[in-house]
This record gives structure tokens, sequence and C-alpha cells, in this order.
């Protein structure tokens, strides 16, 4: 594969998942929030989380892959390890979460709910700004 392409690839994947998590936080949840009652955006979102943690999760993979593969910098194969550890955690605190707000368990739900939120940040300034450090 040449060079370049190796290069390029965890620009684009950090690119699409940054996409993807302001799409996400940015237009989707608010509008859902804004156009049905929360009771009725819970089931959405219940569906769509999933797909966003393991999806977002997939690309940190790739891009991990080419940029060892392909000698990549450092501060790139540190932000993909943020992405692929903070997915993984998660993706896996969803059934979680769900159980603690069916149960009406608010400290849990609102902790576990904060940390999906937090990680999901450091996911989206990693995947933003490790290109100006080169």
């Amino acid at each position: 594969m040449d060079l370049t392409v190796m290069t390029l690839l965890p620009v684009l994947f950090s690119g699409v998942i940054s996409g993807m998590i302001l799409f996400h936080a940015g237009i989707i949840a608010p509008t859902l929030f804004k156009t049905v009652s929360s009771k009725e955006a819970g089931p959405f979102l219940r569906l769509v989380f999933p797909k966003l943690f393991l999806f977002v999760l997939i690309l940190g993979i790739f891009s991990l892959l080419v940029l060892f593969l392909g000698n990549g910098v450092g501060v790139a194969k540190i932000s993909s390890t943020i992405t692929v550890v903070s997915m993984i955690v998660c993706y896996s605190i969803i059934p979680t979460t769900n159980s603690a707000r069916d149960l009406g368990e608010e400290n849990t739900f609102k902790r576990l709910h904060r940390l999906s939120v937090v990680l999901t940040m450091v996911v989206l300034l990693a995947n933003l700004f490790w290109i100006f450090l080169l």
C-alpha cells in the first residue's frame, strides 16, 4: 500500500469519528428531544448509542492497525488507543446504564451517563486535535 494512503487513513478515520460524534450530539439527540418526549426518545437512543459506540470502536481499531502497520506517529497512536479503550468502556456500560434507568436508580444512571458523555467528548477532542500536534 502507498505510504501516502497509510499516512492519510488515520486522518480520515479521525475525521469520520469526529463527524459522527458531532452529528449525533449536536443534531440527532437535541432534535429528538425537541420533537418527542424523553419517554419516546429513550427506545430510539437505546438503539442508536450502541451502534455509534461500536462503529467508532471499529474505526479506532482500523486506525490503530494502520498506524502500527505504517509506523505512524506516536500522538496518532495515543489518540486511536484512547478511542478504542473509551468506546469499549462506553459500549460495555450500556446494559448497566439502561438497567439503572429502568429501575429508577437515578444516581447510578446519571453517573454512568456522565461517564459515557465524558469519554465520548475525550474521544472527540483526541480525534479533532491530534493532527495539529504533528
